[in-house]
């Protein structure tokens, strides 16, 4: 019966974001509405929805599962966050979105970089949409096991069909709607995280008998648990934490963020949200961390014996509101929180690799004359192919989601970051700069986490540093070096700049 109402639950959710996903669709008639809602959309939607889809299901089940399995000094990744949510909002946002219409009206990252830097051997174009790509998967398939892995906890399914059942819904609304079904079903989400894990704990504390008895737990445990500077029982070392706060150097260079900047109707509506996102951050990150905690009080040491770590969020609203509270209908659209992490940012991967495909490849470099019909028919072929490889990579259910966030993450953040920031603030630095510093930064993250160099170990294993430190400094070093020994910006391209900074709070015209 238990099971029913969690059906239930689940069947309604998913009916609302398909719902929306086909209401989109007719509002979708061009490449400009399916990539950018035709620069149309509302503030506070664009702030919960980047957010959202920022986050993922990494915030309910990888960042919980890993403070819950090696203790507090998981943290600092939350830190790192919230120190990069903050500038990314109040340095790039504005800017970005002015000099995307500046240069040509951009509709893509890829295009804005071409477009920035007047490439005419579209080297930038290519490159970029091809670590899009590449990156892209990776982040999709975290997902997709994230989907997987849900479904088969709270149904009992097998990995393989419950890979398929989370898989095809994201397909579906993504597929028909474009970009302001998935704006706004992240939008919905983005709420839903948050009310989950504001609630869930302190069901759980409740169940316990209360902080007293939880805290009582924790130090029993007799690791260090509960010290931030202590990791799996063992003292943390600066290489350690400076990697975990360097997962805020991502978010300069993240595709499905920034297209919520450019997208964004006015100037005006870019300043309002800062706060609401800010402040959506900072709560459901304080969250999540919170909820590792309190799961590892909840179930001690049980769910590590058998790797379910990543499951702590799914086993808690299981166990509380079937035995504990016995509302089994309210633990399924909690559940449908995790869904909603996972849904709004596999969402947001498989149509900015879509309009790459499309917009950069197709139309940029195949065909210039490309009509929208056909960029819509190849936008959405290409999120066909894009998610079965994505559901290849996924197949494994040993995953985790964790890992696979991360090395996405830190590869866009190494590939992007450093462009982005230069492309937007020195307009000394020229296409040799950027498209040296872009494809270093890229490689530096690939050779960094799969190459095993030393003994069949990777850089990364040697180290214990990040690969986004190495190859962000790696990308920023190379990209000002080279813009300094090769041909100066010319005369227009500072002029496109100086407008940029002068038209600060007002609307800007696009310039082909």
């Amino acid at each position: 019966m238990d099971y029913l109402w969690t059906f239930i639950a689940f069947g309604v959710y998913l009916l609302v974001m398909l719902l929306i996903g086909f209401l989109s669709m007719k509002r979708t008639k061009s490449s400009e509405d399916y990539f950018l809602g035709g620069r149309s959309l509302n503030g506070w939607v664009a702030a919960l929805s980047a957010q959202a889809s920022d986050m993922s299901s990494w915030l309910l089940m990888g960042l919980p599962g890993a403070i819950y399995a090696l203790g507090t000094g998981q943290i600092w990744i939350a830190v790192g966050l919230c120190i990069g949510t903050i500038l990314n909002w109040a340095l790039i946002s504005s800017r970005l979105r002015r000099y995307t219409i500046r240069a040509g009206n951009s509709l893509t990252l890829p295009a804005f970089f071409e477009n920035r830097f007047h490439d005419k051997s579209k080297l930038l174009r290519v490159a970029s949409s091809l670590f899009i790509m590449v990156f892209f998967l990776v982040y999709t398939a975290s997902a997709f096991s994230a989907g997987a892995k849900l479904f088969s906890s709270v149904f009992g399914l097998d990995y393989i069909w419950a890979l398929a059942i989370g898989a095809a819904v994201i397909l579906i609304y993504t597929f028909f709607g474009g970009f302001l079904a998935v704006c706004w079903t992240d939008f919905i989400q983005g709420f839903m995280m948050l009310i989950a894990l504001m609630v869930v704990p302190f069901f759980a504390v409740s169940v316990m008998g209360g902080f007293g008895e939880t805290k009582a737990v924790l130090d029993s445990l007799g690791t260090n648990f509960l010290n931030p500077f202590y990791d799996n029982g063992n003292p943390m070392s600066a290489v350690s934490i400076i990697s975990q706060l360097a997962w805020g150097l991502g978010y300069f260079g993240m595709p499905h963020i920034l297209v919520r900047f450019m997208a964004i109707k006015n100037e005006n509506e870019v300043r309002k949200p800062r706060k609401l996102a800010i402040t959506w951050v900072v709560i459901s990150l304080s969250a999540a961390c919170f909820l590792g905690i309190i799961g590892r009080s909840y179930f001690q040491d049980s769910l590590l014996a058998n790797g379910q770590q990543e499951n702590v969020f799914i086993n808690m609203i299981q166990d509380i509101f079937n035995n504990h509270i016995h509302i089994p209908f309210i633990g399924g659209l909690l559940l449908c929180a995790i869904l909603a992490a996972i849904m709004s940012t596999a969402d947001s991967q498989l149509l900015v690799t879509a309009s790459s495909i499309s917009e950069d490849v197709y139309k940029g470099v195949i065909n210039k004359k490309a009509s929208d019909k056909s960029m819509l028919l190849i936008s959405r072929i290409t999120v066909l192919v894009v998610s079965a490889v994505a559901f290849m990579i996924a197949l494994d259910p040993n995953s985790s989601v964790m890992g696979l966030v991360s090395n996405a993450w830190a590869g866009f953040g190494a590939t992007f970051g450093p462009v982005v920031l230069m492309s937007l603030f020195w307009k000394r630095s020229n296409v040799t700069g950027a498209a040296f510093g872009m494809i270093a930064g890229g490689l530096t993250v690939i050779l960094w986490d799969y190459i095993p160099l030393f003994g069949g170990a990777t850089l990364a294993a040697q180290t214990g540093l990040y690969s986004l430190v190495p190859g962000f400094a790696i990308n920023l070093v190379l990209m000002i070096i080279v813009s300094l020994l090769t041909k100066a910006p010319s005369r227009e391209m500072l002029d496109e700049f100086d407008d940029v900074v002068r038209s600060k709070g007002m609307e800007i015209s696009p310039k082909n």
